[in-house]
């Protein structure tokens, strides 16, 4: 135990200067970090709640860890230690179950869902992998599935072991297919570390200091109606006319790649995709859209985009694809690229079509089906929007709330009319929170994100909501 409060310590002090434990604010809200697609892990309330929950051999598991595993940012010190995983609840190595609403967005069917796992089990005894060259039942299926899912004109598939590698394929299909190289894109956004995507992506603690990334990728302001002063525009809409003026000026772009919804989430008015697209066709880019975390029925369709009424180029789906169980992507793209593509390789990965994998997805993308889950997020959506909404009325702290479907958010400010970002009450209530049994992630340093798993019922939101009520007071009062 000792050991692990050193290292957090010594990590928080790289960070920023030395503080007592019990200081208050316990976040440097100057660090560049704290904005960005994940929670702190450096600072002193982790090292309090360490203190406080950690046990002795979950602390002798999470120093091997640090021991082995090599240090980054948002990843070590791990939090805590699991053993299980099941529907709606992770448990920890002593016991304590927690509702997780964060998942890394792989549950839409639960942890340790019975079909998912009986189909990967049969799959093992049928036939384990399909060497390259050769394709298989299985893998053929759910590339139909996901054709018949999709909307004219996409019809063409490819799988990769994750979401990042699809990415890629996307990025380089767009390449092919227009003969340019330059991309737009969206600052915040997070479509994978590696440096394609990174490129592309719009976070600096996935971008800083790396250096000179890819040439050509452009970024534009989010669609973001909260904050769009920050950007110097009057709404969300406004930026859209920008993507339009930016490809029209530089006529060479390739594609412009973005998340329907920012995980945030930062939901678009009706008519943003609507313009973009339009843009899109004028200038002769591709639109590429990243559903790798809220589609497969988080928003209330299979696809997100559906929400919007457009269809993108080319659509990357992953995480929950696999079940919370095998990693799996796929890029799902217009039938008009097919010939782009012909004579290269665009992805050619050893684990693309797995039989395994893809009889995860199968099942999963079943299940989604058969238990009408799509619906149980829009109802239960809606019923957690009026919560949250309630919760505002309720406390000075919530300066937002927005969501769609089972992708929700709560923003914590310092003052509504300044929307000051309240990094050191959102982490007091994280921390608050998981002492009760609820588990979320902080994104931007201030936003509480609800991911539930899309068989949650009223009952756990109601529980969860009861959590965040309390520990929103319990923030307040700190600040008093």
């Amino acid at each position: 135990m000792a050991a692990i409060l050193a290292f957090s310590r010594r990590a928080a002090r790289a960070v920023r200067p030395t503080r007592a434990l019990s200081a208050v604010p316990s976040v440097d809200e100057n660090v560049d970090h704290l904005k960005s697609e994940g929670d702190i892990n450096l600072s002193d309330r982790r090292a309090q709640f360490t203190a406080a929950h950690i046990g002795d051999e979950t602390a002798r598991l999470l120093e091997e860890d640090a021991t082995y595993f090599l240090h980054q940012t948002l990843s070590t010190p791990c939090l805590n230690a699991l053993k299980g995983a099941a529907g709606i609840h992770v448990e920890d190595l002593e016991g304590r179950k927690y509702m997780d609403f964060h998942g890394n967005s792989v549950h839409q069917v639960g942890f340790g869902n019975h079909k998912v796992t009986q189909a990967i089990k049969d799959q093992l005894d049928d036939l384990p992998f399909c060497t390259r060259r050769y394709t298989n039942k299985t893998a053929v299926k759910l590339a139909k599935t996901l054709t018949e899912k999709a909307p004219d004109p996409l019809s063409r598939v490819l799988f990769a072991p994750g979401g990042t590698s699809a990415i890629g394929m996307a990025l380089k299909l767009a390449r092919y297919a227009t003969g340019r190289h330059k991309t737009l894109s969206m600052w915040d956004s997070f479509h994978g570390a590696s440096l394609d995507c990174i490129s592309v992506g719009g976070e600096q603690v996935f971008r800083g200091n790396v250096g000179p990334l890819m040439p050509g990728a452009q970024h534009v302001p989010p669609p973001d109606d909260y904050r769009c002063e920050e950007s110097g525009f009057p709404d969300a809409m406004a930026s859209a006319k920008y993507i339009d003026y930016i490809l029209e000026k530089e006529g060479d772009i390739a594609c412009v790649v973005a998340e329907p919804v920012r995980w945030t989430p930062y939901v678009p008015p009706p008519g943003y995709w609507r313009a973009v697209r339009a843009s899109c066709d004028k200038h002769g880019a591709l639109l590429i859209f990243d559903e790798i975390p809220n589609s497969l029925g988080r928003t209330g369709t299979f696809f997100t985009f559906e929400k919007f009424g457009v269809v993108p180029d080319m659509v990357v789906v992953g995480k929950g694809l696999g079940g919370g169980v095998m990693p799996i992507a796929a890029l799902i793209a217009a039938e008009k690229l097919n010939e782009s593509c012909r004579r290269v390789a665009l992805g050619h990965y050893t684990h693309e079509k797995s039989p395994v994998a893809c009889a995860a997805a199968q099942a999963t993308i079943d299940f989604i089906d058969d238990e009408d889950l799509m619906a149980n997020a829009e109802a239960l959506g809606a019923y957690s929007l009026e919560r949250m909404r309630a919760l505002m009325g309720k406390h000075e702290l919530i300066g937002d709330v927005r969501g769609i479907g089972l992708l929700l958010g709560i923003e914590l400010v310092t003052d509504r009319a300044t929307k000051g970002r309240a990094f050191d009450a959102a982490e007091s209530v994280m921390y608050a929170a998981l002492e009760r049994g609820l588990s979320f992630k902080l994104t931007m340093g201030n936003i509480i994100t609800l991911c539930p798993p899309l068989t949650a019922t009223r009952a756990d939101m109601d529980a969860a909501f009861a959590i965040l009520d309390e520990c929103i007071g319990l923030a307040a009062e700190e600040r008093a």
